[in-house]
């Protein structure tokens, strides 16, 4: 849902931005799954869009796990249940 909003905006900003793109998860140089990113911004930042109490673990293992996947270094978490929008950054 915010996705599609997001990539608007930084559309209209002039910044490329692809929603719900999948990385391919190899073991072993065979295939075995893929994740699905919320939103990968100039082909350099993936962004992963939650709509929680707050940020666990388990959220910044997806995105560490996107980051090993799509051999990209960076990427923003961004919760939008609170009134003040928190985001954390996340280096590999």
């Amino acid at each position: 849902m915010y996705e599609r909003a997001l990539a608007r905006e930084l559309a209209l900003r002039n910044l490329a931005a692809r929603t719900q793109v999948k990385f391919s998860i190899d073991y072993k140089g065979y295939p075995v799954g893929a994740y699905q990113a919320d939103l990968v911004v100039a082909d350099q930042i993936i962004v992963e869009l939650k709509c929680v109490d707050s940020f666990s673990n388990e959220h910044l293992a997806v995105c560490l796990n996107y980051l090993r996947a799509s051999h990209l270094r960076l990427a923003l978490l961004i919760n939008f249940q609170k009134p003040k929008l928190e985001w954390k950054r996340i280096i590999l």
